[in-house]
């Protein structure tokens, strides 16, 4: 896979090394800023963990994922195609009209390929945070065969980018794969700690208004991690690392969408050059030209099929985040006695990677002719099928935005880190879902009505409305002369000035 990377910075095009978190959530948007990147001119080393290639190789039946390149189907398409017209993506461009000079990378995460990261989370995050690093200074030597011409785009999540950048003497692009919501309040985690919402044993409870570019939040809209009274933990030190990394930052791309965000984005532009790009998602609002899922994806087209129009409910807790067993119990109960027809994501280690069939007894019986529990699907072709009525979310942000551009508006039940204030911009701000459940507090009772709620009825009209909108803005971003276009436009502009390659193509 590396034999090639020389010459992806040659030929007078800026170099862009995108390396992405090695997480579901963070992989999927960081393939499509490299799609978009490699489409106007830049050539791209895509770089990801020896962990997540195998798992995405597995997840597609790859015999020998040793030789396995995720980009190789793209880049067949796009030859193929010979740079023809194609279906857009949400950010304008093509899959034709990507040169598709993307090489493909991985490195070590520094843990064994086999070890169970999600039943491990803290020794795999404590690699993240010692490890991970030095092996991708190493790769980066080795790729970046002209400084000048080259840049580093890293999740803002990393410890080390600003550090490793300024070594190698390249800029630094801090990819956000969150709402600019998320990144303002852990930019200012110090307001926070001064004013006594956080870093304390007794953190206080009234309104947050002081942070910029926020109005006021409460200390129950705050990410998991800021309400924690513990801070000692190695999240925490990797969030503490990531936002210090950040200030050092020549560029922040977010993958968010102004009109959706306008005070903060406006508060952020007054601190770093900060650039609202979103929705990133992959071409078409379909299936991915390029293999982006760590898990095998089960069709559901055919029983999506046999649904009557707007009938369904669709339940995932995402990709990450896990849920108890109680939990688990009191939404099955809830979504069982709403009556409504379901689809249902039930990743493996949802519960525990060691407690595989975690829903209560009987419950595939009572399910029999009106819902169906998957291990894994393709959330946008689900979505943006007319049977699909409603979606139960974790509120992950890829999750609300996908939602949002197939119109289907949501349950919120969130589990962990952003998704706690990304209910509070859907709920509060969007209008375009209803809140479920509180941290841990949810019964079967209040999952049934929210359900019923949504699915028929004023208020589900009411939301259908609402989301409609949001659709609409996020639509017009992405549209030719849309504030993300304009965003990319400039960011490309402004990288390519730095990084030798003349103006817009």
């Amino acid at each position: 896979m590396g034999e090639e990377v020389a010459a992806a910075a040659g030929g007078g095009k800026p170099h862009a090394v995108v390396v992405t978190y090695p997480l579901q959530g963070h992989v999927n948007p960081a393939v499509h800023l490299a799609l978009r990147l490699a489409a106007r001119g830049f050539a791209v080393t895509f770089v990801s963990t020896e962990s997540v290639h195998e798992q995405t190789a597995r997840a597609l039946g790859v015999a020998d994922p040793s030789g396995y390149d995720v980009f190789a189907a793209a880049r067949a398409a796009a030859k193929k195609a010979g740079g023809g017209e194609e279906e857009e993506d949400g950010g304008g461009e093509t899959v034709a009209a990507i040169a598709m000079d993307v090489r493909y990378e991985v490195v070590s995460d520094g843990l064994p390929v086999g070890f169970d990261r999600s039943l491990n989370h803290d020794d795999f995050m404590g690699s993240l945070l010692h490890a991970f690093g030095a092996h991708v200074e190493a790769l980066l030597r080795r790729v970046v065969v002209d400084a000048a011409a080259t840049f580093l785009v890293a999740d803002t999540f990393f410890v080390w980018p600003a550090t490793l950048s300024k070594k190698l003497g390249i800029p630094y692009v801090s990819f956000w794969t969150e709402p600019a919501l998320i990144f303002n309040l852990y930019y200012h985690i110090n307001l926070l700690t001064e004013h006594g919402h956080f870093r304390c044993n007794e953190p206080r409870k009234d309104t947050i208004t002081y942070v910029p570019g926020v109005e006021a939040i409460e200390p129950g809209e705050l990410m998991s991690y800021l309400q924690d009274t513990d801070t000692t933990t190695v999240v925490h030190r990797i969030i503490f690392r990531a936002f210090e990394e950040a200030r050092g930052a020549d560029y922040v791309v977010c993958n968010t969408v102004e009109e959706l965000e306008p005070s903060t984005i406006a508060a952020l532009r007054g601190e770093r050059p900060f650039y609202a790009v979103g929705p990133i998602l992959p071409a078409g609002f379909a299936r991915s030209a390029v293999a982006t899922s760590m898990w095998a994806e089960s069709d559901c087209s055919r029983w999506l099929a046999a649904q009557p129009p707007r009938s369904v409910l669709y339940v995932s807790f995402g990709s990450y985040a896990h849920v108890t067993r109680r939990e688990l119990h009191e939404i099955a109960r809830g979504v069982l006695a709403s009556s409504a027809r379901f689809l249902w994501v039930m990743r493996p280690d949802i519960v525990s990677s060691d407690d595989p069939d975690p829903l209560p007894d009987g419950f595939a019986a009572a399910a029999a002719g009106r819902g169906v529990v998957v291990p894994w699907c393709c959330q946008v072709e689900v979505l943006t099928h007319p049977a699909v009525a409603a979606f139960l979310t974790h509120c992950g942000w890829n999750s609300i935005l996908e939602s949002a551009w197939a119109g289907v508006p949501m349950l919120c039940f969130p589990l962990l880190t952003d998704q706690f204030t990304n209910r509070r911009l859907v709920v509060r701000e969007w209008r375009a879902g209803v809140a479920v459940g509180d941290r841990g507090a949810v019964d079967a009772g209040e999952v049934r009505a929210r359900i019923e709620g949504v699915m028929r009825g004023e208020e589900g009209e009411a939301l259908r409305e609402q989301v409609g909108k949001m659709r609409a803005t996020l639509q017009a971003a992405v549209a030719p002369g849309g504030s993300s276009r304009r965003g990319f436009d400039e960011l490309v502009d402004e990288l390519k000035r730095r990084c030798g390659g003349g103006g817009r193509h």
